[in-house]
């Protein structure tokens, strides 16, 4: 007999912070609303540090990934932990799925998969490359570089003219330690910003609309960045909802992100199935709706 039907995965800054501020508000509101919606199912829910040792994770019929937002900076730890709770316990999404969206890589596959992309070019590990070279060859003279697995924008720059070359020391630093992934800058993050879609179940939910403060390029509201309730165009839903029937299974919550590239067309820059903030406090019955789906999954596991 499982103690728990659910557990919500976060990490550690968010279980029981003694620090409160609007960031974290928004966190704890966020798990929290999923929490209520799972207890009103009468599914038995705890929310626990994915990094916590003292967790029996044989305790839990399943595991949802919520706010683990420094599974990025653990990461060789993270994947050890990913391995062996995925014998434990059944991952919301699938084990299979999370290890592929880990990595940025993964855009590759889109592309392969005709959906649309920003034209990016994939430096592995130690390669030595010049980055002046990269941006010379592809006739680009605004570049942002990222690595291949990240979040909250670390250790991603953009770059124009002259600072490319300049930055090469940086990039063999940087690019000694990891995979990176070089693209054109897209001016249309800063004039129209990124719009995050929502879906569950394979379908559209809500959406929102993610800017930069005046000076920056990172969306991130802990980089300042606003967000906004936003209704899609019909464009980006379609795309966003194409996207994510290429998987298989279809899983149960996702985010995808989409701006207008330099030539005001919509391109995927991020699909998000690990942790993605789902901004339920913008719409509380999307909160119900994934409850629902994490119940029939929880019954089928039962049959």
């Amino acid at each position: 007999m499982k103690d728990y039907d659910v557990v919500i995965l976060t990490d550690s800054r968010y279980v029981q912070p003694n620090e409160k501020n609007q960031y974290i508000e928004n966190v704890l509101k966020e798990d929290g609303l999923l929490i209520e919606a799972l207890n009103n199912l009468g599914l038995k829910t705890i929310k626990k540090d994915w990094n916590d040792s003292n967790f029996n994770w044989n305790s839990t019929k399943t595991a949802v990934f919520r706010s683990t937002w420094d599974y990025f900076d653990k990461f060789s730890i993270f994947q050890n932990w990913l391995s062996q709770v995925q014998n434990k316990c059944a991952l919301i999404n699938s084990y299979e799925q999370i290890k592929w969206n880990l990595d940025k890589h993964y855009l590759q596959d889109l592309k392969n998969w005709s959906l649309p992309i920003p034209k990016s070019v994939f430096i592995n590990k130690m390669s030595g490359t010049k980055l002046k070279d990269i941006a010379t060859n592809m006739k680009w003279n605004h570049i942002v570089v990222k690595p291949t697995v990240s979040g909250a924008a670390k250790n991603t720059f953009q770059l124009k003219d002259q600072e490319i070359e300049n930055f090469q020391t940086n990039w063999i630093r940087l690019t000694n330690e990891e995979d990176f992934i070089v693209q054109e800058f897209q001016k249309n993050i800063i004039k129209s910003g990124e719009i995050a879609v929502m879906l569950f179940g394979g379908k559209y939910s809500h959406a929102v609309l993610k800017k930069a403060k005046k000076g920056d390029f990172r969306v991130q509201d802990d980089f300042g960045g606003t967000v906004e309730t936003i209704t899609p165009s019909k464009e980006i839903i379609d795309l966003a909802e194409k996207a994510i029937k290429k998987l298989n299974p279809t899983p149960l919550y996702c985010r995808v992100d989409v701006i207008l590239n330099n030539q005001n067309k919509a391109v995927i820059i991020e699909l998000e199935l690990i942790e993605p903030e789902l901004w339920f406090r913008f719409k509380i019955t999307a909160a119900d709706k994934l409850a629902m789906y994490i119940k029939e999954f929880i019954n089928k596991l039962h049959s």
